[in-house]
């Protein structure tokens, strides 16, 4: 279980009769607006995210290999989505963690991505082979 889970719901409750204790009822409407524009925010985040990444055909990508550089350790898919414009093609299993999406661009090389509780842990740029007539 992610500790996040836990945490982040017992600091809003902490936060909320915290507020009521200092200030009494104004105060608990204050953090509660405090709080509702903070959830607001990430649902407008989320919601452009996936209006952008409805326009676009899933698992597409610009450039496999901008994307491949531009990726860190433990980013959420929500911003690999941001960043991609795109759904990535799910390669894994219905509910199966580790997910792995793939994103493919024009020239067939494409990026593996493999999420745990949906953060990203690795991934890998795949190139096509070139054959040696096309070389030269």
């Amino acid at each position: 279980m992610n500790l996040r889970n836990i945490l982040v719901p017992l600091g809003l409750v902490v936060l909320v009769v915290a507020a009521f204790r200092s200030a009494g009822w104004p105060g608990v409407a204050a953090v509660a607006g405090g709080i509702l524009m903070w959830v607001l925010l990430h649902f407008t985040r989320l919601m452009n995210v996936m209006k952008k990444a409805a326009d676009r055909p899933i698992g597409y990508v610009g450039s496999a290999v901008m994307l491949n550089a531009k990726l860190k350790p433990k980013v959420p898919l929500v911003h690999v989505v941001a960043m991609t414009r795109s759904l990535g093609e799910r390669l894994s299993a219905e509910g199966q963690d580790p997910e792995i999406y793939r994103w493919t661009d024009g020239t067939h090389s494409h990026v593996t991505c493999e999420f745990v509780s949906g953060r990203l842990m690795k991934w890998t740029l795949e190139r096509p082979k070139q054959n040696s007539d096309e070389a030269a």
